[in-house]
């Protein structure tokens, strides 16, 4: 898990190629916040790099999950160059595979882990980053004469992406900066007291 309130994404999706000894490498990088979005971007790349020798990948989640693959290089040789390029970068929610088309001279070792990890690390710069903030999930139920008092309330309390429904009771369901929810949870608590508010609770992310 991200620990920090702010973190940073990838401003965009990039590409970025390097011939190295006779060896093409293409490096592409792009946001992801799952893995199932990192999967696609994967297949995405694969199927337009079909003859390729290689599509070594990494990827690492906000969550802290993360992965990489040698794709039949080397053990250590490109997976692991790449996820390190994308830590020491600083971004997450980010997924990157680089391509290689042989060109019938072996880099060995070393040349390998500097190829894989350069080419990524230029992607990414050229990528750039963006800034977001950690939030945390809150749903509240309320009766409808709450309604407008309930929106202030989240809007001054740092309230993002509100959605509503409108049923017998009304519900709404917002997201809130990781460094306000302590004080959001005491006024909830004071307003479901005060029957403001009938519940609310905190959302799995």
């Amino acid at each position: 898990m991200v620990m920090n309130e702010k973190y940073y994404e990838p401003a965009q999706s990039v590409t970025y190629e390097e011939k190295i000894k006779r060896s093409v490498f293409i490096a592409d990088a792009a946001i992801c916040h799952d893995e199932e979005e990192a999967k696609s971007f994967l297949a995405k790349i694969i199927s337009q790099h079909r003859d390729a020798t290689h599509n070594c990948r990494a990827y690492l989640l906000s969550s802290g999950a993360e992965y990489f693959s040698d794709d039949g290089e080397p053990s250590g040789t490109a997976g692991r160059p790449i996820l390190n390029a994308i830590k020491r970068s600083g971004l997450v929610n980010v997924i990157v595979v680089v391509t290689r088309y042989y060109g019938g001279v072996k880099l060995g070792v070393r040349g390998l882990i500097d190829a894989y990890g350069e080419t990524a690390a230029k992607a990414l710069e050229l990528a750039g980053s963006v800034e977001r903030i950690l939030t945390q999930k809150f749903h509240v139920e309320l009766d409808y004469n709450a309604v407008k008092t309930i929106t202030r309330f989240l809007e001054s309390c740092g309230g993002l992406n509100l959605r509503w429904d409108y049923a017998e009771k009304v519900n709404v369901s917002c997201e809130v900066p990781v460094d306000a929810c302590e004080n959001l949870a005491s006024q909830l608590d004071e307003l479901r007291e005060r029957k403001i508010i009938t519940s609310w609770e905190k959302l799995s992310s």
